[in-house]
């Protein structure tokens, strides 16, 4: 963004643009950097991805300056060639103790940039927490209006609630593509807080460039794009045998702009905690119920995985190009069904995934004004769920005994119906191009294109040779566009966000069926498709009323198309297909307010708050079975008509001297099943009824404390503490004390000591200190009290 009309130097006639990007040791990019041409007007300052830009610069001997507050300035002296229309000079500022002599520059950071939009949005940093033994979802929990629901320890699947939106309603991204992608190895928790960047929450309205139908919210984890060299490595082990590891290194040559990239991770659990409670029973041989208090004793679960890019950045024709191929495996075994009530024995799944990927990236591609994003992928994809063993188990695991102590076979034969091992592969493409056109430097336009499409095949082994001959087929293709035009006004004080979304799904599902007829048995197939398509649209404003006031409105037509194992079922997850089911369409409203930060002295304090309305139609969840303890629980997914969320959340923040941190949030909001009326005219029994199995009352608080060179001179010591509450909540229809989750106190405690050279580090954390019960989905319980050690080791900048 140039901040002042060019002027001709001397007596020099050709001009050149000079231009490039900022960044700190850490290879992440500085908004806020003021960048001048020595002896003339010309100057600039970084925008929110560390570029710069200057037109118009003479040619000739040329010194570049380059000041920005908590940085060293830095100069760089070099000569423009006639004729040479772009330059492009890349620059790595060091941090400072010193301010810059006299002179007070104030520049939004990324994180206030993005939350300053209109959006209803919060971002994350992952600076501190990559130090911990944290993974992502766990940062993502202490976020206020957002819960992850998890079925259990590492490996179990995972769910995201945004203020009452849950499930696929919330999209999951990697750099702006859906994380669905990379299969079901590579999770948030496959993503380490050491390889991110930053995570975007946006609740209810998601903007543009984030180009998928994403109807409640949409997590967008950005991961770091180091252009210098660098080396991070970090492990850790603890409790319930947990061993985790990550690698991530770059290597960029300045010359030539050659890059590669590697990263990879592997964890290990045996998820072997303690579960007890009202939810954990033996059933006795007479029937009468042993509340007992047990080890998870088939939960173990391993992932593995890397990514390799390989390609070129900051050249002359990309900002990034990169070929890259992701290779994920992993082994989960289940424990239970959708309740905890009977224990399994032997059911597992495997599942490896292959993408090979493509990403481009320009800004000023053909002219400067545009910037063009592409991110392609082809994944191959394989699962096995494997369920053949036949006997019920208790939380002993031991074989459960009859009156006459013999053991006691399943109904169907295996642990979760009918005996199987079955087979689905995948053939997944994504595609997704991002164009931004600056029309003026306040006026910007934004178009984007998304395609997905899934081609599943699943055979069983455990079915008659006959039936093993044929194989049924799934396919999903999915298009969205969008078009957003953003506006910056009255000095940066407006800000804008208009736009529009069009959905198109299309779906067709193939079962061969053998027919009996004269002349024996005849192949048939049992084939339905249906193709739908709709429209969306929104907007988002931000106003700063005063210099510390901004207000913030945004609202969206949302939709969301189910996703595929939504209508095509999920095995593995114990969900069963349902192809009727609808698109779910919602009115998203945020009102909400930013408020500070406001110093004193060495104190500073900053608030916000947002209250908000999601009115849906066809609401996608997953059927609720009353029947806890049926044998087989397997449920697939369902519209509710009508349902309304209303609530409001607030977080308020203090810190002291950059020593002391402490945040505390809650949400909070009544989700109620708003359809009156059955097709008799009937007032439905669960009208005005709080949607079960969402917990609609959260509170996170979060205590830091940095001891500055502690034992060494320039070393530290950061002491935290978190505290998180749920209040309890039905997850059944059924309101009765049996279905309700009890209230839940979790605190953590962490501790993490970092080595005078800033390359060492290690963290010991102590999570659950009370070891109290904690639940999610349908009272799931989660680990209690567990001790993790990691050690961090990073080196920037290497040559």
């Amino acid at each position: 963004m140039v901040l002042s009309s060019p002027a001709a130097l001397g007596q020099a006639v050709e001009a050149t643009t000079v231009k490039g990007k900022i960044f700190d040791a850490a290879a992440t990019p500085l908004p806020g950097v003021i960048v001048r041409i020595k002896d003339s007007p010309l100057t600039a300052i970084s925008n929110l991805d560390g570029s710069y830009q200057i037109q118009n610069v003479p040619s000739g001997e040329v010194e570049i300056l380059l000041s920005c507050l908590g940085y060293q300035d830095h100069a760089r002296k070099f000569s423009l060639k006639e004729n040479e229309p772009t330059v492009h000079l890349d620059f790595s500022l060091e941090e400072s103790t010193t301010d810059l002599d006299g002179v007070i520059i104030e520049g939004q950071s990324v994180k206030t940039e993005i939350e300053t939009k209109g959006f209803a949005v919060e971002v994350v940093e992952t600076e501190k927490a990559a130090l911990q033994s944290v993974q992502t979802n766990d940062l993502l929990n202490r976020t206020a209006g957002i819960r992850v629901r998890q079925n259990g320890g590492i490996g179990s699947r995972v769910d995201y609630n945004l203020n009452g939106m849950s499930g696929n309603s919330v999209r999951i991204f990697i750099d702006g593509l859906p994380i669905s992608t990379y299969g079901p190895s590579f999770s948030l928790n496959s993503i380490p807080p050491a390889l991110i960047e930053r995570i975007e929450i946006y609740k209810g309205v998601i903007p543009a460039h984030l180009a998928d139908d994403a109807l409640g919210g949409a997590i967008n984890v950005v991961l770091k794009k180091a252009a210098f060299n660098s080396l991070m490595a970090s492990v850790s082990y603890g409790s319930f045998n947990t061993l985790q590891g990550n690698l991530n290194a770059v290597y960029h040559d300045e010359t030539s702009g050659f890059t590669t990239k590697i990263s990879g991770f592997y964890n290990y659990s045996d998820n072997d905690y303690e579960v007890w409670g009202k939810f954990v029973r033996n059933i006795l041989p007479n029937g009468r119920y042993d509340y007992v208090r047990a080890k998870r004793f088939n939960d173990s679960y391993r992932s593995v995985g890397g990514k390799f890019d390989i390609g070129f950045s900051n050249v002359k024709w990309a900002d990034q190009f990169f070929i890259s191929y992701t290779g994920s495996d992993d082994y989960n075994e289940i424990q239970h069904g959708t309740y905890m009530s009977i224990p399994y024995k032997g059911r597992f799944t495997t599942s490896q995934s292959n993408v090979f990927g493509l990403t481009y990236a320009k800004d000023g591609l053909f002219t400067e004004k545009l910037e063009v994003n592409f991110n392609g992928s082809f994944s191959k994809r394989a699962e096995v769920v494997t369920d053949t063993v036949k006997w019920n188990y208790n939380w002993f695991g031991e074989v459960s005994l009859n009156l006459d102590g013999n053991p006691i076979p399943k109904d169907m034969g295996a642990q979760q119906g009918a005996p199987t091992i079955n087979h689905i592969d995948r053939n997944v493409s994504t595609f997704r191009a991002v164009a931004n056109y600056d029309i003026t430097p306040q006026h910007k336009i934004i178009l984007s294109q998304s395609f997905f499409n899934i081609d599943r095949y699943q055979q069983d082994e455990m079915r008659s040779e006959v039936e093993r001959q044929f194989v049924g087929t799934r396919d999903l293709q999915k298009h969205i566009t969008s078009f957003g035009y953003e506006f910056n006004l009255v000095q940066s004080r407006l800000k804008g966000n208009i736009f529009g979304k069009y959905y198109v799904q299309d779906i067709e599902r193939m079962d061969p069926i053998l027919v009996e007829g004269t002349n024996g048995s005849v192949r048939e197939e049992d084939r339905v498709s249906s193709n739908r398509n709709t429209t969306g649209y929104g907007m988002a404003y931000s106003f700063q009323a005063w210099k510390q006031v901004i207000f913030l409105a945004s609202a969206e037509k949302a939709v969301r198309m189910p996703s595929e194992g939504e209508i095509f079922g999920s095995p593995g997850d114990n969900i069963v297909e349902n192809i009727s089911l609808k698109p779910e369409i919602s009115n998203n409203l945020n009102v909400g307010f930013k408020l500070g930060k406001f110093k004193h002295n060495s104190h500073e304090y900053s608030f916000s708050g947002t209250g908000f309305i999601r009115d849906t139609k066809d609401k996608i969840v997953q059927q609720i079975n009353p029947r806890v303890n049926d044998a087989v629980q397997t449920n697939p997914f369902e519209n509710l008509n009508k349902v309304k969320a209303i609530g409001f959340e607030a977080q308020a923040t203090y810190s002291y001297k950059e020593a002391l941190l402490a945040t505390i949030n809650f949400s909070r909001f009544n989700s109620v099943f708003n359809n009156k009326y059955d097709p008799n005219g009937e007032v439905y029994e669960k009208y005005g009824q709080q949607i079960p199995n969402q917990p609609y009352f959260t509170l996170n608080s979060s205590l830091e404390y940095i001891l500055h060179n502690f034992i060494q001179q320039g070393s530290s010591l950061r002491l935290s503490h978190y505290f998180s509450f749920v209040q309890n909540y039905y997850i059944n229809w059924l309101e009765i004390e049996s279905l309700r989750t009890p209230k839940q106190f979790a605190h953590d405690l962490g501790a993490t000591y970092t080595l005078p050279n800033q390359r060492l580090s290690i963290s010991a954390d102590l999570r659950n200190v009370f070891d109290k019960q904690v639940y999610d989905n349908f009272a799931v319980q989660k680990p209690g009290r567990a001790f993790y050690l990691k050690v961090n080791y990073a080196i920037h900048n290497f040559k």
